[in-house]
């Protein structure tokens, strides 16, 4: 079954150069270690929330599009990784291993249709 893990953090966090090597040092290696073991589909990053747009399109054919995400919140989607796992169970303990669960947070949803 596929997932989809978001992965989501303080983009407006202040990283020193030291630290921003190291996380993406982390992710390097996290990513190679889940494409040998065969779970990982894909996996990319996300621009800021400054550059994205939400589109609303309600009922009566009103085209609504803010130069914004659609919600304020402390954490923001980052990027994604898709996997294909046997369950749920190893979704998770996949999504545990994934470095931004250090200082965010990592949502884990399956994918429709898979």
């Amino acid at each position: 079954m596929r997932y989809a893990l978001l992965v989501c953090a303080d983009e407006k966090a202040v990283l020193s150069d030291h630290e921003r090597s190291r996380r993406v040092a982390a992710a390097a290696s996290f990513e190679r270690q889940m494409q040998a073991r065969g779970v990982l589909l894909a996996g990319v990053p996300l621009h800021p929330t400054e550059t994205a747009a939400t589109v609303r399109c309600w009922d009566g054919g009103d085209l609504e599009i803010a130069d914004a995400p659609f919600a304020e919140t402390r954490e923001q989607v980052a990027g994604f990784y898709l996997l294909e796992c046997a369950g749920l169970d190893e979704a998770i303990e996949v999504a545990a291993k994934v470095p931004a669960a250090w200082y965010g947070s990592i949502e884990v949803r399956p994918v429709s249709g898979s």
